[in-house]
């Protein structure tokens, strides 16, 4: 005989639910065997242990001290660093005078290089923008917008020849233009970089403008103090107008002499000179003298702050400091294994209390939540196994409590849906239709749920640092989950199990026993409210359409019911 409709969709939700965790152990496969993947998620600072690094500034001469905000900005900035290549879980925090930087495991040279070294500032001549930038830079500070426009060479009539100089349009080679013209401004990070002697394609910070820029020509290096003020007029009254002002040392000099020559020459956006850190584009004012003394000046939309921000940029690459290193030394996670066991034996206990109160509360039907939350064990631990191997994801104990905390979230899922079918039972349905109309219910509000934590998981990862972003993810990770085994797993074994006789006849250990849920037995395997249910949803339909009744209609009903009485006197007497 042919399987119901409700089977065979329960079979082909089963089926999808199979291909789904036989791909995530495919993938974490093929990264255990071919790229360095393991089946243990890689643990964080707190659980792992790991090498702590300590920064000491660079103090100026006669200069004893450095400024709080100037500490918190290069703990800020250190941290970006860490977390561009995933949640890292790394803790980096001011101590007096130093920055401390704890890294999980043992870093690898490229994760050094990233937290010791000040970023590479370049200065890079503009080939072709997306658009020009409103900036402008002069001798005198004087500032000109540029009106908006789109550079783009024909690369039919681009020259092959063998360029010039740095603003020559030769170095845009057709392979160039083809990168420039898929090159996405939202996946641009630190690793954007190319050789001085060759142009690069890169971004604003904020992704508005995307350039091709020449080979660079006067290097960060060579910038010997920058600051920020108000500009001033030949008689030395302010302006009001915030400006950059740079000062470059000898090479630098003669450096962006010759280019500021060539530069001020030109029209359009090879007259724009892009500063790059970081591989982004910061800056890219226009050259408006040409500038033989070594003292520059941007000038702009800038405020205070703006301004603060991009000299601060200038005179120390992405920091507000130079550092130098003045220990490294690998520290011990005795208390975070302390930690991991403590929030292990949590979660058992949390687990063991769900799993009774599913048995007691549903009897047999209570092994469909202890398999469900098998299952979206399973698949979360692949998931943040991958996660760990693909994104550098580490497991740290805010992350194990963001797992425990879905313990009581997968399992009130499973509530949600078991009671509206109980419910579809007491209004006297048979197991298989309640089972898909409670789904109907049950789903809405399990979404609602779910999408309210995710909502929640979501803001917390955005705006956290640290072990709170591990805890996010988690968080985050495991609401998608449970959203996918209560549709591919829960309610296909539902449909299934409706379809036994010990479930459809409704056998007291089943947990869904309509006589124990207050129906009572109608004929033809079908179930009737009881008396005394019945009677209550009357009585609460009454209340409810009576609340629903306008004033006049009450008025009206409460004069029928007057002449009622007196008529029932009049009888009696």
């Amino acid at each position: 005989m042919a399987k119901s409709t409700p089977a065979k969709k329960a079979w082909r939700s089963l089926t999808w639910l199979g291909v789904i965790v036989i791909g995530l152990i495919a993938v974490n496969l093929f990264g255990v065997l071919t790229a360095g993947g393991s089946w243990t998620p890689k643990l964080a600072l707190d659980l792992e242990g790991g090498t702590q690094i300590i920064l000491a500034p660079k103090l100026e001469s006669g200069r004893q001290s450095v400024s709080q905000e100037q500490l918190n900005q290069a703990v800020s900035i250190i941290r970006q660093r860490i977390d561009s290549s995933g949640v890292s879980e790394a803790e980096i925090n001011t101590s007096g005078q130093n920055i401390v930087v704890s890294i999980p495991g043992i870093p690898d040279d490229a994760t050094i290089n990233r937290i010791e070294s000040s970023a590479k500032l370049e200065f890079r001549p503009v080939l072709v923008a997306a658009a020009p930038s409103t900036a402008a830079v002069g001798a005198d500070g004087t500032a000109t917008p540029t009106p908006a426009a789109t550079v783009d060479p024909s690369l039919s009539s681009t020259p092959t020849a063998v360029p010039t100089n740095g603003s020559d349009l030769s170095w845009v080679t057709p392979a160039l233009q083809a990168k420039y013209d898929a090159f996405d401004c939202s996946t641009i990070d630190t690793s954007n970089v190319a050789p001085a002697d060759q142009p690069l394609v890169t971004c604003e910070t904020d992704g508005s403008v995307k350039y091709i820029l020449g080979p660079v020509e006067v290097s960060g290096e060579n910038v010997s103090d920058a600051t920020n003020g108000q500009k001033t007029t030949q008689s030395g009254a302010t302006t009001g107008e915030w400006v950059v002002n740079i000062k470059f040392d000898e090479q630098g000099t003669k450096d962006f002499a010759t280019v500021s020559t060539r530069l001020s020459g030109l029209t359009g956006v090879q007259n724009q000179f892009a500063i790059v850190l970081d591989g982004k584009v910061i800056s890219a004012p226009r050259t408006l003298a040409v500038i033989t003394d070594g003292n520059a000046q941007i000038s702009g939309s800038f405020d205070q702050a703006s301004s603060k921000v991009l000299a601060d940029q200038l005179k120390f690459g992405a920091l507000p400091l130079s550092f130098t290193v003045q220990s490294q030394d690998t520290i011990s996670a005795t208390l975070g294994s302390t930690q991991l066991v403590s929030g292990l034996i949590a979660g058992l206990i949390g687990l063991i209390l769900v799993v009774l109160y599913s048995l007691l509360q549903y009897r047999l039907l209570g092994f469909v939540t202890v398999a469900s939350l098998v299952v979206a064990a399973v698949i979360t631990y692949l998931l943040i196994t991958i996660l760990s191997w693909r994104e550098g994801y580490r497991l740290s104990l805010a992350g194990v409590a963001g797992l425990i905390v879905a313990i009581g979230i997968t399992a009130d899922s499973f509530i949600v849906y078991f009671e509206r079918v109980r419910d579809e039972l007491r209004d006297g349905r048979g197991l298989e239709s309640a089972v898909e109309a409670g789904w109907k219910r049950a789903i809405r509000t399990v979404l609602a749920s779910d999408a309210v934590n995710f909502l929640a998981a979501g803001v917390l990862f955005i705006v956290a640092v640290g072990n709170v972003k591990g805890f996010a993810l988690t968080l985050g990770l495991t609401t998608i989950v449970d959203v996918a085994v209560v549709a591919l797993f829960t309610h296909p074994t539902l449909q299934l199990l409706a379809q036994t006789r010990f479930f459809s006849e409704g056998h007291r250990f089943s947990g869904l026993d309509p006589r124990a849920l207050g129906a009572t037995y109608r004929g033809r395997a079908k179930f009737r409210p009881s008396d005394e249910v019945a009677s209550a949803k009357l009585s609460s339909a009454s209340r409810e359409a009576a609340k629903r009744q306008t004033i006049a209609e009450r008025k009206a009903s409460e004069l029928v019911g007057s002449s009622t009485d007196r008529s029932t006197d009049g009888k009696d007497s």
